[in-house]
């Protein structure tokens, strides 16, 4: 298996990657700051945290175009954000704000945000890539010329989901990007003990979608290989896989210390950070600022998020009331 990487363009301005870079940075301190006001109490349930996989959601979300969609997965923070959705009410979401995305009431795990182009993040399994491919159906069947792109994890692919809808989009021919994250695990099990076969896009390819390998880790690669795919079907050449090799930082959800994976794997990984990876292209000092204001910017947005009301029971008991 060939992995497809880039590594820093000597032709890429300082600009284009400084902007990159931060892209990648507002989404490792969004998450940092999750993962703190969840220890502390102030968010309920769970989460389920992308650090550590920014390259593949910015890169995929990059070669879009206004009028493309999303379906991302229950760890979809860093692809919202990808998409321009402000931090400060993802923040309200998870805190239960009426300001929140969705009125407070989605929570981490299923925020939606049509303005900005998220159908949805997904808490089943394969669940974006339903909507994903119902959304790239529409845009065949009303030729507005817009393009799907559905994330998923590794797990994903032993999901009917999967087979079902990436026959239809074969035989379609519609115009969708599938992006599996390949983090290796799906939640506690290395892929090794559940993925039969050649690997991930040797499942892709028997269905004959076009496929690739990226290093998702490399944010400069994952973007144009999300180039191609987007233009080819925008261009009305059917659907493409791209597996994203990647790998979370934390475990899989906020309760799991992650204990299951070798040190020395983690060890290896961490040597792989899709920051540390496209700041060999920059400066120490510039890279250091970069970080700073991003993390800046993140704990701004959570205080202004705290500040926010909670949702009114009266006006949910009100649209409850409305005819759908």
């Amino acid at each position: 298996m060939t992995t497809r990487t880039a590594g820093p363009d000597p032709e890429t301005g300082s600009a284009e990657l400084e902007r990159l870079f931060v892209a990648m940075a507002r989404i490792r301190y969004f998450e940092d700051a999750v993962m703190r006001a969840f220890n502390s109490g102030e968010i309920r349930g769970t989460t389920h945290l992308c650090s550590g996989q920014e390259a593949a959601c910015v890169g995929v979300c990059e070669a879009l175009g206004p009028h493309d969609v999303v379906a991302a997965t229950y760890r979809g923070h860093g692809a919202a954000l990808a998409l321009g959705c402000h931090p400060e009410a993802l923040f309200a979401e998870f805190l239960g704000r009426d300001s929140g995305i969705c009125g407070g009431r989605g929570g981490s795990m299923n925020v939606i945000d049509l303005e900005h182009r998220l159908l949805g993040c997904f808490g089943i399994v394969g669940g974006s890539i339903g909507a994903a491919t119902g959304a790239a159906l529409a845009s065949q069947l009303t030729a507005d010329g817009g393009v799907a792109a559905a994330f998923f994890g590794d797990g994903a692919v032993n999901q009917a989901y999967f087979h079902e809808c990436l026959n239809f989009a074969s035989i379609r021919g519609l115009p969708i990007v599938y992006a599996c994250e390949n983090n290796l695990y799906g939640e506690w099990t290395h892929m090794s003990r559940t993925t039969a076969g050649n690997g991930l896009v040797s499942r892709a390819e028997a269905y004959g979608i076009r496929s690739d390998t990226v290093d998702g880790n490399d944010v400069l690669a994952v973007r144009a290989a999300a180039v191609e795919a987007v233009e080819r079907a925008r261009d009305g050449q059917g659907p493409a896989f791209l597996e994203l090799l990647t790998y979370r930082h934390h475990g899989h959800s906020r309760s799991d210390p992650g204990k299951y994976r070798p040190p020395e794997e983690v060890d290896a990984w961490m040597t792989r950070d899709p920051l540390l990876r496209l700041g060999i292209a920059l400066d120490d000092e510039t890279t250091a600022d970069l970080r700073a204001g991003a993390e800046r910017e993140m704990a701004a947005a959570l205080d202004a998020a705290r500040a926010g009301p909670p949702p009114d029971p009266a006006r949910r008991a009100t649209a409850l009331k409305e005819p759908v």
